[in-house]
């Protein structure tokens, strides 16, 4: 402990000695994986920016400006300040105070009205209130989940506080060892698709890698991470990063914090966005349906206090051995790629979660070139030879013909479609051929939670591709607002998408394993003229994926908590091509990608068959070690 003290003393005494007295900085904080400094002048930090450059490159840390508490004027003063100071012309929708961090986001539909200003009023405003001000894009759709993440902050001030120096006083605490051994602990999502999670354990740190739930496991023991097996104190772990918010890679998360651990959790803006929708929703359906719940809101509000949110591309230390570098994984809003420098340079592995090789219409392709790889953890969901996609053109143009087809026999298609990630994708395709003339125009009805994820997305355009992101920031016009869309939020709007001629419904549950697509299901199944048309990938086990593969009568309970027996008359058909996950081309060509020469690859995140065959491919194109690991198996890395 003595030497922890005598390490962070002398990273004070460096940052005392590197900043001017008229910086005026009243305290040096951790904060998190940041350095704070708490000035009365912001002005003056404002104005010699180059300071902190040279604090940063020379402790090589990060470090942020905060305002002292004693110059922040009153949230109320300071709205009022700001609402009549800002340019008359910009919209101001919601204003936000994170005392915590002395900022107040202040969201406009047109933030680049005032960022690209040449008279921007920001740095004299942020003068004037003592508060930091970030503006964001504001979203058009409200998205309930975010005011959710603002109340949970307002009313955790000081528990964020304190939560934030003990943090920052464990990452930065001095090594207890300069060996640098590492080794990974396989907790789930080997072997198969669902409960990912990975242990890697150093001589200084225990850090896991998603924390996600199996969906319709036949046993408890394989729907969760083994962290029985491994004998996890949750005392112990330092760090938990999530690549993205799917439930099978986050939704076990708030159970750690049922059971006690209270460290931190790194992950993107969206992906805290979109984990709250998903484990809300997870606590209400659970709660509707009398099922034995895992977790309670309280556990899903204890999990937002604890989250660090990172950008990409931004290195950041999240313990005393381990840097860490979120990067654009291509797969839904916010995901990412996890690239961990371990040690003074000893070992480098990137953790690849879910990811996409390949521009989507929503998306941009993943990061690939990293300074250095030695050991690469990858998904292998479409890992078998037979798994190639067809060219973006041809995918689009098959969707566009099947949709066709049906539309114009008088027939309407029935897309299951998972909230995050599939929906956005499927909107903009689905408007963009329709206004090119390439589909049948008709009316697309979206119901579940695809309102609120797309609200979601429309709140962090700065994470979509480039082209979307452009068009959506300049104002041009927003594609999730197309008029062709309608949002079913009552029941009668339900009833009109039935009783209408030739329309395209998309609801959720992607599988067909819960929420409103049973509904549309139990009217449009027995229909020949009818179509379902399935666009992501059905887990085996799932609703989904027993229709696919050829069931033409299954059961359902019904509004009335009844089972029905359906017949499938409609037709049956899977849109290829549309999948958030690279297909075996792209694994292939990403793993050539990556250098230097790799030493090893771990391959996840499959159904066996695909796992085993990757990792053969892999071996034998590039001569690199292979490993396929059961759950509950340890590897020795370094």
């Amino acid at each position: 402990m003595d030497e922890s003290r005598d390490k962070n003393e002398n990273l004070m005494g460096v940052l005392i000695s590197k900043i001017p007295k008229d910086a005026e900085i009243s305290r040096i904080q951790y904060e998190g994986p940041r350095i704070a400094l708490y000035s009365k002048n912001l002005k003056f930090m404002r104005e010699n920016s180059h300071i902190i450059n040279d604090i940063v490159n020379t402790v090589k840390r990060r470090v942020v400006i905060r305002s002292d508490k004693s110059i922040r004027k009153k949230e109320g003063e300071s709205k009022t300040i700001l609402a009549a100071k800002l340019p008359k012309e910009l919209e101001i929708t919601n204003m936000f105070f994170d005392d915590a961090l002395g900022e107040v986001i202040v969201e406009t539909p047109e933030p680049n009205k005032l960022i690209n200003n040449e008279d921007n009023p920001i740095g004299q405003l942020s003068d004037e209130i003592g508060w930091v001000i970030r503006v964001k894009k504001a979203s058009p759709i409200e998205s309930l989940s975010i005011q959710n993440i603002y109340r949970v902050l307002k009313d955790s001030v000081n528990s964020r506080e304190k939560f934030y120096i003990e943090v920052g006083e464990k990452i930065f605490r001095k090594r207890l060892s300069d060996s640098p051994q590492i080794s990974i602990a396989s907790l789930g999502g080997f072997n198969q698709v669902g409960r990912s999670c990975v242990l890697l354990t150093t001589q200084e740190s225990r850090i896991i890698l998603d924390c996600g739930i199996l969906p319709n496991a036949k046993n408890p023991w394989d729907a969760y991470p083994r962290f029985d097996w491994a004998d996890v104190d949750m005392s112990k772990i330092d760090a938990v990063i999530i690549g993205h918010a799917h439930l099978d890679h986050s939704g076990y998360l708030p159970v750690l914090f049922k059971y006690g651990y209270e460290g931190p959790v790194y992950c993107t803006e969206p992906t805290l966005a979109l984990m709250t929708l998903l484990h809300n929703d997870y606590v209400k359906i659970s709660g509707m349906e009398g099922k034995n719940i895992l977790y309670e809101g309280k556990d899903v509000r204890k999990m937002i206090e604890h989250v660090i949110p990172v950008f990409y591309n931004q290195v950041t230390d999240i313990s005393p051995d381990v840097k860490m570098m979120l990067s654009n994984a291509g797969h839904i809003l916010g995901s990412a790629t996890v690239h961990l420098h371990i040690g003074e340079g000893a070992h480098n592995i990137l953790y690849t979660g879910d990811f996409k090789f390949g521009k989507t219409a929503l998306l941009d392709s993943t990061v690939w070139n990293y300074p250095r790889v030695e050991t690469l953890i990858m998904e292998s969901t479409y890992g078998g030879k037979a798994d190639i996609m067809p060219s973006r053109e041809e995918i689009e143009n098959n969707l566009t013909s099947s949709i066709n087809e049906t539309l114009s026999n008088g027939g309407k298609v029935l897309i299951p479609v998972p909230a995050v990630g599939r929906a956005q994708e499927i909107m903009l395709v689905l408007n963009d051929s329709m206004k090119k003339g390439n589909l049948q125009e008709c009316p697309i009805f979206l119901e579940g939670m695809i309102s609120e994820a797309t609200a979601i997305h429309t709140a962090f355009p700065e994470f979509l591709a480039r082209d979307i992101k452009n068009t959506i920031m300049n104002e041009k016009e927003n594609p999730f607002l197309s008029e062709y869309f309608t949002f079913v939020k009552h029941r009668d709007k339900r009833e009109e998408a039935l009783q209408q001629g030739p329309v395209i419904i998309m609801a959720t549950s992607g599988m067909l394993e819960g929420g409103p697509v049973l509904r549309y299901f139990e009217e449009l199944a027995s229909d020949d003229k009818n179509k379902l048309l399935f666009v992501s990938y059905q887990i085996a086990g799932t609703l989904g994926r027993r229709i696919l593969d050829g069931s033409k009568q299954v059961s359902i309970t019904n509004d009335k908590g009844k089972i029905k027996i359906i017949d499938i008359n409609a037709v049956v058909e899977k849109a290829d091509g549309f999948s958030g996950h690279s297909d075996y081309n792209q694994l292939i060509k990403f793993v050539g990608k990556l250098r230097p020469k790799l030493h090893r690859v771990i391959v996840n995140h499959g159904e066996r068959s695909k796992v085993e065959n990757l990792a053969r491919s892999i071996n034998k194109i590039y001569r690199i070690n292979t490993y396929r690991p059961e759950v509950q198996e340890a590897l020795k890395i370094y």
